[in-house]
């Protein structure tokens, strides 16, 4: 199985086509003031028209509300909604059901514990975006580079999609979807030289550290 792979926190043409150059199945773009990944309606609208037809657009948003929302679907014309708060699986159900666009739902990790959110939005959502769970002085939920323990992962089933995110780079991804076995996988700060600047070289490389790992799980499974 080939895994899937998302380059979130997009800002440039330059970086944006790489990750396109390097088949990336995802592409992610920040509303989010506080982030340095964050983008303007109208640059991400500019992204958005190069990347029609070559990955899927996600919008990344922390806890907005309904103009925000409307706002970003008009500029970008997303292909998921990633809601990245502290969003109910009530507000998950609403904003799918107000813009009939499928949603991704971040869940920090630190513990086993945390994962006992899971099948209150297995119902709702179209994928679990599983991330580390932030500090409690953090002024931003996610694109931190703290990965978590990725053991927790190990044989879950969550009953939908999932993808694996937190401190992933073209260094750690192979040992990452060793243990956790996820079909997709997320990197924003991993890439980067500078926060919120992306790095076209790391996107690559990242991009072929996941393509190694698939083909030597495939290698595994071929010889057994």
């Amino acid at each position: 199985m080939t895994t899937l792979i998302k380059i979130c926190g997009l800002r440039t043409v330059e970086a944006l086509d790489a990750a396109l150059d390097g088949r990336a199945d995802f592409v992610g773009f920040v509303f989010f003031p506080p982030s340095p990944r964050n983008v303007s309606s109208d640059l991400a609208g500019e992204l958005g028209r190069r990347t029609d037809g070559r990955a899927r657009k996600v919008a990344l948003t922390v806890d907005a509300d309904e103009a925000a929302h409307a706002a970003i679907v008009e500029a970008l014309r997303p292909d998921i909604l990633q809601l990245h708060g502290h969003e109910t699986p009530e507000r998950v159900a609403a904003l799918k059901a107000r813009f009939g666009l499928p949603v991704m739902k971040a869940l920090p990790i630190e513990t086993a514990a945390d994962l006992a959110v899971i099948p209150a939005y297995a119902g709702v959502a179209d994928w679990v975006l599983f991330d580390a769970r932030a500090p409690k002085d953090a002024t931003r939920p996610g694109g931190l580079g703290r990965p978590f323990d990725w053991t927790l992962l190990k044989d879950l089933d969550p009953g939908l999609p999932f993808m694996l995110s937190g401190g992933l780079e073209p260094g750690n991804v192979g040992q990452a979807l060793e243990v956790t076995r996820a079909p997709a996988v997320d990197v924003s700060s991993g890439v980067e030289s500078a926060p919120g600047i992306k790095d076209p070289s790391k996107i690559a490389a990242f991009i072929r550290a996941v393509r190694a790992a698939d083909a030597a799980r495939m290698k595994v499974a071929s010889s057994v």
